[in-house]
């Protein structure tokens, strides 16, 4: 794995299985049950987390986590469709440095989204 790459994730979640419901529509994550009986969910790229099941659990600054996408117009779309909402559009870096783009899951976690440079 390279160094950097993002390995994990905990992700709160007042209702774990919506999340689970979310996560799994929007970017095709699959899902499995842990052996302490934790749902966690693997990206099929190297990257596995959980849900925390903690009302509490998401701090007033969280750390924000970019997911990386091929499209981030369609991304954002289908976030709108499963229940989230965009925080800010996709935002271009400059000629060859890619974009980026914030939204909230219907949780209301804060995350990124990152697509590379358009060939």
């Amino acid at each position: 794995m390279p160094h950097g790459k993002i390995c994990y994730m905990e992700i709160p979640a007042r209702a774990v299985e919506d999340a689970a419901t979310f996560y799994t529509r929007v970017f095709g994550w699959t899902t499995r049950t842990r052996g302490d009986g934790a749902l966690a969910f693997d990206d099929g790229h190297g990257m596995s987390g959980t849900w925390v099941a903690e009302a509490d659990h998401a701090p007033d600054e969280p750390i924000r986590t970019y997911v990386m996408v091929d499209d981030i117009d369609q991304s954002l779309r289908g976030i709108v469709e499963a229940g989230g909402r965009v925080h800010l559009p996709r935002t271009d870096l400059g000629p060859g440095n890619g974009a980026f783009a914030i939204f909230h899951d219907p949780a209301g976690n804060e995350l990124g989204l990152y697509e590379g440079p358009r060939s």
